[in-house]
């Protein structure tokens, strides 16, 4: 047998730039998006029912006493804007996560019952044993991760299908769904209005208290998770492709379920299940960033960038104040019917 030509020189030089022009733009994009996810940061530390100059902002970061704006900026809108941006880099980055291990843009946390099992842990947690909200969050993350657990066991039969994965995963969130909504008809009037505003997803009543575990679990499971990108790229191949490169499928797949579903399960433990951001994040930054690359940073920022912007307009937008996850609920819910009859005529890739 004759050996396969060599790639011409004027080939190779196609290919590498290419390359650099993939290379550019998800840099681009990638700066543009931290510049954003910084403007609506700093604007939602300044508008409210009082507005305070960026001059009055900055001091009260840098630890300075101002009057009025110490308790306002420091207290009331600092914890609750640096909640929007972790819950969303979670939210993101465990989405996208989700989506590139399985090929398949339906295989998000809120398609899957990873955020159904928190949110019915959550009620249970509310309703039955009236625990306060540092027990509420012990429920759902224990919940998120069990549930997650379950669905991937139910699904494994000599490797991980996608598509198995999502459907019992759907079936496993119908189940954990009736549950809440059984234990909601028989809960007392106040229970029911926390019940609710935590299954809708909210940032009302942020504190750091809250917010310090989301920004432990982003140390901890964010590593875990760029470590694998390579990996996770890869397994959008196929795993025997995977495999043939190298990859060792099972215990990638296991360090992305761990890291994807530790990053979900304390962002929703802290804010509720904000709907569709883990859903929408991976498919944007898609788009935005065009074929090749990982998509976990990409999907982080847009994220985080959906749930401020998503909490400013939920405040300000409508003369009256809604839960965030109302806004992205909204959002989200007509590109979930586009994107199954789009994945339904086209194939399950991002």
């Amino acid at each position: 047998m004759t050996a396969p030509a060599a790639p011409s020189a004027s080939t190779v030089a196609a290919v590498a730039r290419a390359r650099a022009r993939r290379a550019r733009r998800r840099g681009t994009v990638i700066a543009v998006l931290a510049v954003l996810v910084a403007a609506v940061f700093t604007v939602s530390l300044m508008v409210g029912q009082t507005f305070y100059p960026l001059g009055d902002v900055v001091r009260v970061a840098l630890g300075q006493d101002v009057p009025g704006a110490s308790f306002t900026v420091g207290r009331l809108r600092l914890p609750r804007a640096v909640l929007a941006v972790a819950a969303g880099l979670c939210f993101g980055l465990g989405g996208v996560t989700f989506q590139t291990m399985l090929r398949n843009p339906l295989a998000s946390p809120d398609v899957i019952g990873i955020s159904a099992g928190a949110g019915a842990a959550a009620t249970f947690a509310i309703v039955v044993l009236s625990l306060d909200a540092t027990g509420v969050s012990v429920f759902a993350i224990t919940a998120g991760l069990l549930v997650a657990l379950l669905v991937y066991g139910l699904a494994f039969r000599d490797g991980v299908s996608g598509t198995r994965f999502i459907l019992i995963g759907i079936g496993v969130a119908a189940v954990l769904t009736g549950i809440t909504d059984y234990i909601l008809d028989r809960a007392p009037a106040w229970d029911l209005q926390e019940a609710m505003r935590w299954l809708t997803g909210s940032l009302n009543g942020a504190s750091w208290d809250g917010t310090v575990p989301v920004l432990l679990a982003l140390l901890v499971f964010t590593p875990v998770l760029l470590s694998q990108a390579n990996s996770l790229s890869a397994l959008q191949l196929g795993d025997d492709t995977a495999a043939a490169l190298g990859v060792r499928v099972d215990r990638t797949r296991l360090l992305a379920v761990v890291g994807a579903v530790g990053l979900i399960a304390f962002a929703t433990a802290a804010s509720g299940p904000i709907a569709f951001v883990a859903f929408l994040s991976g498919p944007i930054a898609a788009r935005l960033t065009g074929p090749g690359g990982s998509l976990l940073i990409p999907s982080a920022l847009v994220g985080a960038l959906l749930v401020l912007t998503a909490d400013l307009c939920a405040q300000f937008a409508f003369g009256t104040r809604y839960p965030v996850g109302v806004v992205t609920g909204v959002l989200g819910a007509p590109y979930l019917v586009y994107l199954i009859v789009r994945t339904n005529r086209a194939g399950g890739s991002l």
